[in-house]
């Protein structure tokens, strides 16, 4: 029997372009000089979900390789480290811990084939679109 993952998302290239979004929205939200924080919560858990969902996302589209691991991991520190050059922002090793920790709970749930959001989108989808036939 096969599971989900092993078949292929049907708007692969959809999701390969949102997620290159994803990745921009990261980047501009981190080097911005005041981001929007999410009330009550803190910046550490912000940090590790956006780069669990960086990692679950393109491991989805096949990317689950240890150089994507270490390429979002990077992007993380890379990050931290213009942060604390802009004058604006600041450098803190504890948000290149929640990033690569981040990445490493992504990895993890994909692993476990725990985590399918984007196959299990796209079955609501085809549901919606045999409703309406």
């Amino acid at each position: 029997m096969s599971s989900s993952s092993d078949l292929p998302l049907k708007y692969y290239s959809l999701w390969w372009w949102l997620g290159w979004l994803f990745v921009a929205v990261i980047i501009v939200l981190s080097l911005m000089p005041a981001p929007p924080a999410v009330p009550g919560l803190s910046d550490k858990v912000e940090h590790a979900f956006a780069y669990a969902l960086l990692m679950s996302w393109f491991g989805q589209l096949g990317k689950l390789s240890v150089k994507w691991i270490i390429g979002w991991a990077s992007m993380g520190v890379a990050i931290e480290i213009m942060q604390g050059l802009s004058g604006y922002r600041y450098f803190d090793y504890y948000d290149m811990v929640a990033n690569s920790t981040g990445v490493l709970i992504g990895w993890l749930l994909l692993k476990s084939h725990k985590l399918q959001y984007l196959f299990f989108i796209e079955h609501l989808v085809s549901i919606g679109k045999e409703n309406t036939k």
